[in-house]
C-alpha cells in the first residue's frame, strides 16, 4: 500500500496518509482562500481514517468556521495540516505538506468564486459534484 508522509512548516506536526486519494483538484471558494492565503487550494481528499499524525498531536490547533471543515494547523509555526470534512467522511490534506505525493489534479470546485481563471482541460464545477451535495453543474474554461 501506497504510503505518503507529509508535516507542517516546522516539522513538529509529522503525518501520513496510506492509500490513493479519493480526489485531487483545485478549490477556488473563498474559505479555501482566505485560509490558504492564496488565490485557489490544491486539494487531496483522502478517507479521514487513513490520516494517521505520527508525532505532534498534541500541537494540533482547530477551527470550525463551519461543520462542514474542521481546519487544523500546527500550534509552533501556523503551519495548515489538514482539514477535516466529516459530513463526507474526507480529509483534505494540502498538496503542498506531501512532498512524494504525485499531484493529479482531476477538477476544478467552486470555480464560480474563482479570482484565478485556469484554462488546464479540467471541468470547471460551480460549486460541488452532485454526489457531494453541489449542483454537478460546470461552467465554461
Amino acid at each position: 500500500m501506497n504510503q505518503h508522509q507529509g508535516a507542517c512548516f516546522c516539522g513538529v506536526v509529522q503525518f501520513q496518509v496510506s492509500g490513493t486519494p479519493e480526489a485531487m483538484g483545485f478549490c477556488h471558494c473563498d474559505s479555501c482562500r482566505r485560509w490558504s492565503a492564496g488565490p485557489v487550494n490544491a486539494f487531496s481528499l483522502w478517507p479521514a481514517n487513513v490520516l494517521e499524525v505520527l508525532s505532534g498531536a498534541d500541537q494540533v490547533a482547530e477551527f470550525h468556521l463551519t461543520e462542514q471543515s474542521h481546519r487544523k494547523w500546527c500550534k509552533q509555526c501556523g503551519g495548515h495540516v489538514f482539514t477535516d470534512h466529516p459530513a463526507w467522511g474526507l480529509v483534505d490534506v494540502y498538496v503542498a505538506n506531501l512532498p512524494d505525493l504525485e499531484f493529479e489534479p482531476a477538477l476544478h470546485v467552486h470555480y464560480q468564486e474563482s479570482v484565478l481563471p485556469i484554462k488546464d482541460g479540467l471541468p470547471k464545477m460551480k460549486d460541488m459534484p452532485a454526489e457531494m451535495g453541489g449542483s454537478g453543474e460546470t461552467l465554461p474554461e
